[in-house]
C-alpha cells in the first residue's frame, strides 16, 4: 500500500461525493460505504487549524478495520456556480513515502504539455510544462472543468470535442491544431495525442493527453506546400508580368504581409545586362502586394524605378548574391529606412511597422535579374534562417521563370523584326491588280510564326501573287521563310509557270532539308501558292504545295473558294504539282491567305471558310478598310497562329492598249514591221519612243527570223511602261554576250539591254517570248 495514490471528492457540505479506487486500498472502505458520508466520520483524529487553512498537512484516516492511517493530504477547492467553493478534490499519497516515484518524475519534466481529466473533463494533473502553457499553476486548475479555463473559440471547442470522444468511445487519437494558448504571445502548432486511462479493473475513470509543440515541423510543411504550389503557379505564362505577379500571389498573405518585385530596366528590354558597380542600384517595379487591400506598405507605384543605396538590405541581396535578413532596429535597415522616407512624398513613406525584412535575389543561369522583397508587418513572427532558406529556394525557381519570360519576349522581338525586315514593306507598282495586305503575328506562347506573301512584277504587265506558310515558330522559322521568299523571287524572275516554279521550289526546300546545316526545314515544312495575273487575257493561272486555295469575289457579288488540286508541301519531293487556270472579269477580288485565318484547334474549318466569303462581300471602301474587316470577322480574339492576307482587285487592259502583228519569217518584212510599230506609236501618242523602239523591234524580230522558228508574232503593250514582246516557236533562249572587235554580230541585245530599262525572256507553251520594257515619256 506504500505506492497507492488516492482521491476522493467533498461537497460544500462536507459529504463524500466521490472516491477513488486508491481510497478503497488505504482505507477498505468500497465507494458504497464511504459515498454520502460526512468526512467527518472517516476521521480518526480532527485535523490541526493550520493544515485545515493551508489546505495541506497531514490527516489520520480511520480504516475499516478500526486501526488509524495517517496521510499526507492536499485539498483544491472546486467552484459553484455562483464561483464560490463548492466542494473539494482531496488526493494523497502515503506519509512514508521518500518522494516522488521515477513515473511523476518523467511527468513532471516532461518537455511536452502532459495532463489528466476525468470523465466529464476536468483536470486531475498537469505537469510542469502543461501549467507554462496554461500560465497558471496546478492548483488552481485542478478539479475545473477544461472550458471554464480557456477562451470560448474554434480551437476550445474542438479541444473539447476531441476529449469527449476519447471518453465515450474508449479509443485513442490524435489532433493536430493551430492555435495560441493562455500564456503564449503567438500561435503554435500541436500535435495532441489522447487516450484513455483505466483502472486495475478496466473501467475508463479519466482521459489523458500529451501535446507537443510541432511549431517548427508545421512551418516546415508550409514552406514545402509553397514550394509545390509555386511550382505549379508561377511560370503558367512567358509574360514576364505576369510571372512575377504570380510570385507575390505565392507570397502574399501566407508568408509575407508585403512583397514586392523589382527588375532591371534591362530584363524588360533587350538590351544585355550591365555591370552592377557599388553605386545606387535602379531597379523597376513591375509587382507588389499586400495582405491589406490597397498595397498601403508600397512606397513605389507599379512602372516607377527605385534607387537602392548599396548598404540597403536589396541592394546588398544583389550585390552579396545571397538572401539578406534585417530585422526593425538594426542600423543599416533604419537608414534606409530614413533615407527614402527623406525623399519620398509624404503619403508614400515607408511604414515603421514593419519588424521583419528579408531580400532575395532574382538570379537564373548565373545572371542577376532582379530582387524579390519580403516584409512582416502584422505577424509577429521575425523571419528566420530557415525562412531565408526557403525564400532562395522560392526566388530561384521564380528567376528561371521570369528569365525564359525575358527569353521568349527577346526572342519574339528579334523574330518579329525579322519578319517584318522579310515581308515586303512597300509592294511595287503595277497597274495589273490592285493589293492591299495584312500580317497578323501570333499572341500565342509558341511565337512568330513563318508566314508571308508577296507581290512581283512579271514581263507583259503580268503580276506574281503569292502566299506561304512555314510550319513552326521562332526565328529559325522567320530565317526560314525569307530563304523561301528570295527564292521565289529569284525563281519568279525567270519567268517559270506556277507548277514548275513550285517544283524547283521544292527541289530547293528538299536541298536545304538534306544540308546538315540547314535542317530546320526538314523539321518545320512549308507550304506555298503561286498564282500569276494577266491582264491581257485576264487570266489567274495558280498552283499550290499544301496550301489551302484562294477565295474569289466576281463582279456580280458571288463568292467561291477554287476548286484546286493542292500538291503535297514542300519538301516532300517526288511528286508532281498541277497548274489551274481561271478566267476573271475585270474587277474580281481574289484573297489569298494563310491556313491561321481559317483553322484553328476550337473552329470548324468549313464554318470559318463560310464566314470569310462572307466578310469578302462586306461594303468597305478601300481594299485596306476589307482587310481590316476580314480579321475581324473571321479571327477568332487570340489566334493561336500568325496570319497573312493578301488581296488583290483584278484590272484588265483593255485592246486599245494592244497592238499584235504576225511576221512572216523573212527578213525582208523586217522594215514593214518596224513601220507597223512606228505607226502604232503615233496613234498613242508616243512619237518620242518610236527611235528606240524601232531599233528594238529590228533587233529582236532579225533574231526570231535568223534564230527563232515560226510563229513569230509581236506585240506592244502600253501599260506603265511600253513593252515589245517578240514570240517564236524555237525554245532555245538567248544569251547577252559581249562582241569581240572583229565580230559582225552578237551587239543586237547588248543594244537592246543598253537602250531599254529591261529586258528578258520566257518560255511559252508553243516555244519562247524575248522581251523589253522602256519607259514612257512624261506626260
Amino acid at each position: 500500500m506504500e505506492h497507492v495514490s488516492a482521491a476522493a471528492i467533498i461537497d460544500a457540505h462536507g459529504v463524500v461525493t466521490g472516491w477513488s479506487e486508491g481510497a478503497r486500498q488505504l482505507t477498505g472502505l468500497t465507494s458504497e460505504e464511504a459515498l454520502g458520508r460526512p468526512v467527518r466520520e472517516l476521521l480518526a483524529e480532527q485535523p490541526p487549524p493550520e493544515a485545515v487553512a493551508a489546505l495541506a498537512g497531514t490527516a489520520v484516516v480511520r480504516h475499516r478495520d478500526g486501526s488509524p492511517v495517517a496521510l499526507n493530504v492536499t485539498a483544491c477547492i472546486l467552484l459553484g456556480d455562483d464561483g464560490g467553493p463548492g466542494g473539494y478534490v482531496i488526493t494523497t499519497v502515503p506519509p512514508d513515502r521518500a518522494g516522488p516515484t521515477l513515473a511523476e518524475q518523467a511527468f513532471q519534466q516532461a518537455s511536452m504539455s502532459m495532463s489528466v481529466f476525468d470523465t466529464d473533463q476536468r483536470y486531475l494533473r498537469l505537469n510542469e510544462a502543461a501549467c507554462m502553457v496554461m500560465g497558471v499553476p496546478e492548483e488552481i486548475l485542478l478539479g475545473r472543468h477544461f472550458p471554464e479555463t480557456v477562451e470560448d473559440g474554434t480551437h476550445s471547442r474542438g479541444f473539447l470535442w476531441h476529449l469527449r470522444q476519447v471518453a465515450e468511445t474508449g479509443r485513442p487519437l490524435r489532433y493536430e491544431s493551430f492555435t495560441g494558448a493562455p500564456a503564449l504571445n503567438r500561435e503554435h502548432a500541436w500535435t495532441t495525442d489522447m487516450w484513455p486511462v483505466r483502472d486495475s479493473s478496466g473501467r475508463l475513470v479519466g482521459t489523458a493527453l500529451a501535446a507537443f509543440d510541432s511549431t517548427e515541423q508545421y512551418w516546415a510543411r508550409q514552406r514545402l506546400a509553397l514550394l509545390n504550389e509555386a511550382a505549379a503557379t508561377i511560370g503558367t505564362t512567358l509574360d514576364l508580368v505576369r510571372t512575377a505577379e504570380e510570385l507575390i500571389g505565392v507570397m502574399v498573405p501566407r508568408f509575407a504581409d508585403f512583397a514586392s518585385v523589382d527588375l532591371f530596366d534591362w530584363v524588360l528590354g533587350a538590351e544585355e545586362a550591365p555591370l552592377l558597380s557599388g553605386t545606387e542600384i535602379a531597379l523597376r517595379r513591375v509587382a507588389h502586394g499586400s495582405g491589406t487591400e490597397g498595397t498601403p506598405e508600397a512606397a513605389v507605384h507599379l512602372g516607377e524605378v527605385d534607387f537602392y543605396p548599396p548598404f540597403s538590405p536589396p541592394a546588398r541581396a544583389i550585390l552579396e548574391g545571397h538572401v539578406i535578413l534585417s530585422q526593425a532596429g538594426e542600423p543599416a535597415f533604419m537608414r534606409w529606412v530614413a533615407e527614402r522616407n527623406a525623399r519620398a512624398p509624404a503619403g508614400r513613406r515607408h511604414r515603421v511597422g514593419a519588424h521583419s525584412m528579408m531580400a532575395a535575389p532574382l538570379r537564373a543561369r548565373g545572371i542577376t535579374l532582379g530582387v524579390v522583397v519580403a516584409v512582416r508587418i502584422r505577424q509577429p513572427d521575425d523571419y528566420v534562417a530557415d525562412d531565408a532558406v526557403f525564400a532562395e529556394e522560392l526566388a530561384s525557381r521564380a528567376a528561371v521563370c521570369i528569365d525564359n519570360a525575358r527569353r521568349f519576349a527577346r526572342e519574339r522581338t528579334t523574330a518579329l523584326a525579322l519578319q517584318h525586315n522579310l515581308l515586303p514593306r512597300g509592294l511595287p507598282g503595277q497597274a495589273a491588280v490592285e493589293v492591299a495586305h495584312r500580317y497578323r503575328p501570333s499572341g500565342s506562347q509558341a511565337g512568330i510564326g513563318g508566314d508571308w506573301f508577296d507581290v512581283i512584277p512579271l514581263s507583259g504587265g503580268r503580276v506574281a501573287l503569292v502566299v506561304g506558310d512555314v510550319v513552326g515558330h521562332g526565328i529559325p522559322s522567320s530565317a526560314t521563310m525569307g530563304r523561301l521568299c528570295t527564292a521565289v523571287r529569284t525563281l519568279a524572275d525567270v519567268d517559270l509557270p506556277p507548277d514548275e516554279l513550285l517544283t524547283h521550289l521544292d527541289d530547293l526546300v528538299t536541298h536545304l532539308a538534306g544540308d546538315d546545316n540547314s535542317d530546320e526545314v526538314a523539321e518545320l515544312g512549308a507550304t506555298c501558292l503561286y498564282s500569276v495575273y494577266d491582264p491581257v487575257t485576264r487570266r489567274l493561272t495558280l498552283a499550290a504545295a499544301g496550301h489551302p486555295p484562294p477565295a474569289l469575289v466576281l463582279p456580280d457579288g458571288t463568292t467561291q473558294v477554287v476548286e484546286m488540286s493542292a500538291g503535297p508541301p514542300l519538301g516532300v519531293g517526288g511528286l508532281p504539282f498541277e497548274a489551274l487556270e481561271v478566267e476573271l472579269p475585270e474587277g474580281s477580288l481574289v484573297a489569298l491567305y494563310t491556313d491561321g485565318l481559317i483553322e484553328d484547334r476550337d473552329r470548324d474549318i468549313d464554318h470559318a471558310t463560310a464566314e470569310l466569303c462572307r466578310a469578302l462581300t462586306a461594303p468597305a471602301e478601300t481594299l485596306d478598310a476589307l482587310c481590316d474587316t476580314v480579321l475581324k470577322a473571321v479571327l477568332p480574339e487570340d489566334p493561336s497562329d500568325d496570319v497573312a492576307l493578301l488581296l488583290a482587285r483584278t484590272r484588265a487592259l483593255g485592246a486599245d492598249r494592244i497592238a499584235t502583228w504576225d511576221v512572216l519569217p523573212d527578213p525582208e518584212h523586217v522594215a514593214a514591221t518596224r513601220q507597223a510599230a512606228t505607226e502604232q506609236l503615233t496613234a498613242w501618242g508616243l512619237d518620242e519612243a518610236a527611235f528606240v523602239t524601232e531599233l528594238v523591234v529590228s533587233e529582236l524580230v532579225t533574231n526570231a527570223i535568223r534564230y527563232g522558228a515560226p510563229p513569230i508574232q509581236l506585240r506592244l503593250i502600253r501599260d506603265r511602261t511600253l513593252i515589245c514582246e517578240v514570240s517564236d516557236g524555237s525554245s532555245t533562249s538567248p544569251h547577252l554576250r559581249r562582241a569581240h572587235a572583229y565580230d559582225e554580230g552578237g551587239r543586237g541585245l547588248l543594244l537592246v539591254a543598253q537602250l531599254t530599262q529591261r529586258w528578258g525572256s520566257r518560255q511559252t507553251g508553243s516555244g519562247k517570248t524575248i522581251w523589253a520594257e522602256q519607259p514612257l515619256p512624261p506626260v
